[in-house]
């Protein structure tokens, strides 16, 4: 494949999806993708004292909704294709520091409490595509790039091989739209090439917005349904220049609106990066974080069995969330042994056979696939 130094010079799509072989990994690193986002923005908002920082924990409580729903997307785009959508797999918890799934290798992304860099690294994931960036199926730069390329390998393939002999997979394997979805934005069944479209805009748009053009993702606030949605981008931008977006502000004149009050004090001393392998074993710490990662891969485990036709394990992924809460924020009050900061959680991956020993949550049996 080409590298960033001897790319096409002309618009031309890099890594074009040719194959519907080719659509269903790229499907898959989908699913890898809006997953790799979610243990950072977890660990930041678990770090926030709700009383005293709100609209930190309302913004990134909001943002953590929707790259759910955009999982949840991706999964039934994925199937409709006749794919498999997999979860419970070391690759969906490689260690942080780790950089994009088959993106950008320069920049890597990290564990971080609710801080000032944390702020800069999710602006970076969700920063929009430039206007004119070519299509990247793979080495991309941004998450939109990404996207623009399953879109054109959807349209390429549908005039190749015909849209029913595209969109083959059960249509009963679909993440329903009656749910229960409480989020911004909607749970979309993919059946053909319309609502996969559909599906993608959906993402990119509640994700980056429209290519520094417009800050609104056409959605309300989730928490202030009277409130105009902007996309994740601009939400991490109120948050970073104390103000909001208002009606007439656009990407290039910043947000005008209400001032946002941070209380930097109002956030757990949360160690960057932690590992297991830095406490000894047995020791609290330590067997602390051991029991959040079985629990997490627990929850991939749910998920995976959700998307893959048993709903059921939807539901009991939504309520494992709160236990999830409640563990991750005993890890932060507990004092590393330097006494220079507190545990966090540690997203290591932990086979499912020894998750589901510890019984940190209660799986219902995996449906026939």
């Amino acid at each position: 494949m080409p590298t960033k130094t001897d790319r096409p010079s002309a618009n031309q799509p890099l890594g074009r999806i040719t194959t519907l072989e080719s659509l269903r990994e790229h499907l898959q690193w989908a699913i890898e993708l809006e997953h790799f986002t979610i243990p950072p923005y977890l660990c930041a908002l678990y770090s926030l004292d709700s009383g005293r920082n709100p609209e930190a924990v309302e913004t990134v409580s909001s943002v953590l909704v929707e790259e759910m729903l955009h999982l949840t997307l991706a999964a039934n785009l994925l199937n409709a294709v006749g794919g498999q959508p997999r979860l419970n797999t070391p690759r969906m918890l490689a260690p942080y520091p780790r950089y994009w799934p088959h993106g950008d290798r320069s920049f890597e992304v990290s564990l971080l409490r609710f801080s000032p860099e944390a702020l800069e690294q999710f602006l970076k994931i969700e920063q929009p595509s430039a206007t004119g960036s070519l299509p990247e199926s793979d080495d991309y730069e941004t998450i939109g790039q990404f996207y623009d390329a399953i879109r054109q390998g959807l349209r390429d393939l549908c005039a190749n091989l015909g849209e029913s002999n595209l969109f083959c997979g059960a249509i009963t394997r679909q993440v329903p739209a009656a749910l229960g979805y409480t989020g911004s934005g909607r749970i979309i069944v993919v059946r053909d090439l319309a609502t996969a479209l559909a599906a993608l805009n959906e993402i990119v748009e509640q994700g980056e917005g429209t290519a520094y053009i417009e800050v609104w993702d056409g959605d309300h606030d989730m928490f202030h349904p009277d409130r105009e949605e902007v996309a994740h981008y601009y939400r991490f931008q109120e948050l970073k220049l104390g103000r909001r977006y208002r009606r007439g502000d656009n990407p290039q004149s910043g947000p005008t609106g209400d001032l946002i009050t941070m209380n930097w004090d109002g956030v757990r001393p949360m160690q960057s990066n932690p590992r297991t392998a830095n406490h000894a074993p047995g020791s609290p710490i330590r067997t602390a974080q051991e029991k959040f990662n079985c629990s997490y891969c627990d929850l991939l485990q749910l998920l995976e069995q959700g998307f893959n036709g048993s709903p059921e394990g939807l539901e009991a992924a939504a309520r494992a969330m709160y236990g999830l809460r409640a563990q991750a924020q005993v890890l932060m009050e507990m004092p590393t042994e330097d006494g220079l900061a507190t545990a966090g959680p540690t997203f290591e991956y932990v086979d499912s056979t020894r998750a589901g020993a510890t019984g940190a949550i209660a799986r219902p049996q995996a449906a026939a696939i």
